[in-house]
């Protein structure tokens, strides 16, 4: 398993548009980026009755995990679970494909057919569903812009236009009412495995801006 050095910065639109520019000109665009150089991502997040998953990310706590479904661009033929692991400030992702069917029943809580998956992590969700009470909680939607540079394996995103579905789950609805959480609000992400290359660096280190420890999904949790 992979650990990987992630670290956030908020950028407001001038920082924005001279980093974009600088990434533009080192930095290749992700290949699943539309002709904007853009995707839509939406996210259907986890969380059990005592909002364990949201408490321990306000608490600080070091070793966390988080459970999502997510699709881009409203493609509901390329659905995937994912399972983010923090771990003494490192982070890594585990995921899995979901059909729609799949991904609807689990909204739906009808979960049974969990447990005899061959992907492991599908059948540990149904068991933390099954006995740690885990259930959707809130969409998630935002737009992002990605770059990758293949030395360090590092990923650079920026994120904007964050909405929250607030109380809904009904993540495969195009039309589910959504609302912004933090007008204008930008948000530089940097990953990368073992080194970040000095031409990346020099690029988002940003002066007089602290590292933010920013969350999407406690964003979209303030509401309620």
């Amino acid at each position: 398993m992979q650990l990987r050095h992630e670290y956030k910065y908020y950028l407001n639109y001038h920082d924005y548009f001279v980093i974009k520019s600088r990434l533009s000109a080192v930095m290749q665009a992700d290949t699943h980026v539309s002709s904007d150089g853009k995707y839509l991502i939406r996210s259907l997040y986890f969380d059990n009755y005592s909002d364990k998953a949201l408490r321990e990310k306000i608490n600080g706590v070091s070793n966390r995990e988080k459970f999502r479904i997510r699709c881009y661009n409203s493609d509901y033929d390329f659905i995937r679970l994912e399972k983010k692991l923090k771990m003494a400030g490192l982070g890594t992702k585990i995921s899995a494909k979901l059909t729609r069917e799949e991904t609807q029943r689990i909204i739906d809580n009808d979960i049974e057919f969990m447990k005899d998956s061959h992907q492991a992590l599908v059948v540990e969700l149904y068991e933390k569903m099954k006995f740690q009470a885990l259930r959707p909680k809130t969409i998630v939607d935002y737009t992002r812009e990605p770059f990758i540079y293949d030395a360090g394996n590092v990923r650079v995103t920026l994120d904007y236009n964050i909405r929250t579905g607030l109380n809904s789950i009904d993540m495969l609805n195009p039309y589910v009412p959504t609302v912004p959480t933090d007008e204008g609000l930008i948000i530089l992400e940097v990953k990368y495995d073992n080194f970040l290359p000095d031409v990346i660096r020099d690029i988002v280190q940003m002066k007089n801006r602290e590292v933010s420890a920013f969350s999407k999904y406690a964003s979209c949790r303030k509401f309620f």
